[in-house]
């Protein structure tokens, strides 16, 4: 994972933990202050909140632990692999698109950021800058040029 990617994680459990949390534990309390319980749906909702809250806690400080985190800054080559930021244009539209080779976690298509698991990014790694390739994507097979290769 990037050094980004790590980041938004680490970023996530703060607010879950600093702002998500307590704010459920006052609503949960003021649903109390209610009455009964058994038929009282904003405590219902407060507690099932709550218990998303804690998993996805759970799930982050997992994922955080097992991470090795990548400092793209440090790498470089004119071929692709994990972190390079790739410029390809589409041989039949000849459209330019710039995507960044990410970790799965992180990965975020509309903003440039391609898993390295992902059909693209598997066909890009090793390719260098005029090398051309061909990609199956649910739509049909694309080809794309490598265009640029970065280190950003």
């Amino acid at each position: 994972m990037t050094a980004s990617g790590y980041k938004a994680l680490e970023d996530e459990i703060n607010l879950l933990k600093t702002v998500e949390r307590p704010a459920v534990i006052r609503m949960i309390t003021e649903a109390r202050a209610h009455g009964d319980l058994s038929e009282n749906a904003e405590y219902h909702a407060a507690k099932e909140r709550q218990a998303f809250i804690e998993g996805r806690v759970i799930e982050l400080e997992d994922k955080i632990g097992r991470a090795d985190v990548i400092d793209v800054s440090k790498l470089s080559g004119a071929t692709v692999k994990f972190g390079a930021t790739v410029t390809l244009a589409d041989e039949d539209t000849n459209e330019k698109r710039k995507y960044q080779i990410v970790g799965d976690l992180e990965a975020d298509a509309k903003n440039g950021r391609i898993s390295i698991s992902s059909p693209i990014a598997r066909a890009l790694i090793g390719k260098g800058k005029g090398d051309t390739v061909e990609v199956a994507a649910p739509g049909g097979a694309r080809s794309y040029e490598v265009i640029k290769v970065e280190w950003i």
